[in-house]
C-alpha cells in the first residue's frame, strides 16, 4: 500500500486514542456530521484548538435538517429539562451558529 500525505503535504502516522462513554460518542458524531469533516479533522482542529470552519454542502443541510427535526421530536416530548437531556440543549446555540452562516452563503 502506497503512503499518501495529506493535503497540506504532512505524513499523519502517529495514532491517538480515547475512549467515550456512548452517550458522549453519539453527541460526537451529531457535531462531526453537522461540521461537513471527516471525524479526524473535526478531532485535530477541536483538540489543537482551531476553528471549525464548516462549508455549506447538500450533506451538512441534510444533517442539520434531520438533528433539528429529531431534536424539535424530542423537545416535544420532555415535560421538563434534566440532567438526562443537557446534551440535547447544548447542542442547540452549536446548531443555530450553522443556521446563521449558512444563511449568509446563500446571500452571497
Amino acid at each position: 500500500m502506497k503512503k499518501k500525505c495529506d493535503s497540506k503535504n504532512r505524513w499523519r502516522n502517529k495514532s491517538v486514542a480515547f475512549r467515550m462513554s456512548p452517550s458522549e460518542a453519539e453527541q460526537l458524531n451529531k457535531y462531526v456530521g453537522l461540521s461537513g469533516l471527516t471525524k479526524q479533522e473535526y478531532l485535530i482542529n477541536r483538540s489543537l484548538q482551531k476553528d471549525v470552519i464548516v462549508n455549506g454542502n447538500p450533506r451538512v443541510y441534510k444533517a442539520l435538517r434531520d438533528l433539528f427535526r429529531e431534536n424539535l421530536e424530542e423537545l416535544q416530548r420532555l415535560e421538563k429539562v434534566s440532567d438526562d437531556n443537557l446534551d440535547l440543549i447544548a447542542l442547540i446555540p452549536y446548531m443555530a451558529t450553522i443556521m446563521d452562516g449558512l444563511k449568509g452563503d446563500l446571500n452571497e
